[in-house]
């Protein structure tokens, strides 16, 4: 049973969000406050942290920094600030979705099992990721990836960006996510070199670089890679 760490400062929605988790099958660790929610987390080691932003004695982007910090667990934010601005905030701290409130409690359902399963996918021991009827095929053992059965040259960052964004397929990312969960915090580069590796990767597996349909502009944020995962 999956364990899940609510940290909501209003009852009435942690006490919504904890009877869907169990309703769900999930097992549900909820807490008010920032502090103990914190303390929550590493005595209890949850498979997933659904994080409000506005907590009243510690905010949850100091929370969601200290968590990624010492982890992978994936972070849900729910936040009632709805600006590009706050969201890709919040997502360069590390955090893996967010929600607007109010919100509905089956789509964050839904997200926790989309997350769930995809932190699951990238922790498997398959050794490769095929799309669109092996159209595209990423072998993660021998980190090579074909295209149409043809083998095409990418750089080491560039198979690094292009595994990384496929093994979290329909998730949107900022470009400081793909720098940081790629290349490291300690990359000396700008953001918009990403740019520059996602152009070229998409003259190699694109039919059509210019309307891409694997790897998605996010206007304002930016890419998202998109594909059928075939059945392994």
């Amino acid at each position: 049973m999956k364990k899940i760490l609510v940290i909501e400062d209003e009852e009435k929605v942690l006490e919504i969000v904890k009877n869907y988790l169990n309703k769900e099958g999930f097992d549900p660790i909820v807490s008010s406050k920032g502090i103990e929610g914190l303390d929550m987390f590493f005595e209890y080691s949850p498979d997933l942290v659904v994080l409000d932003l506005m907590l009243p004695d510690m905010t949850g982007e100091e929370i969601c920094k200290k968590i990624k910090s010492e982890s992978d667990t994936p972070v849900i934010m729910l936040t009632a600030k709805s600006t590009v601005d706050e969201r890709i905030k919040g997502l360069s701290l590390g955090a893996d979705d967010y929600l607007i409130k109010p919100f509905s409690p089956r789509e964050l359902m839904m997200r926790i099992k989309v997350i769930l399963k995809r932190y699951g996918s990238s922790n498997s021991l398959e050794d490769s990721l095929s799309f669109n009827n092996r159209d595209l095929v990423i072998d993660k053992k021998g980190k090579i990836v074909f295209k149409e059965n043809m083998e095409i040259s990418l750089t080491p960052a560039e198979y690094k960006l292009l595994s990384y964004m496929a093994e979290n397929k329909n998730i949107n990312l900022s470009r400081n996510i793909i720098i940081q969960k790629v290349f490291g915090i300690e990359y000396d580069g700008y953001d918009r070199t990403i740019d520059a590796h996602i152009k070229n990767i998409r003259k190699k597996i694109e039919k059509d670089p210019k309307n891409p349909i694997y790897i998605i502009t996010v206007f304002g944020l930016g890419y998202r890679f998109e594909g059928e995962l075939d059945k392994q």
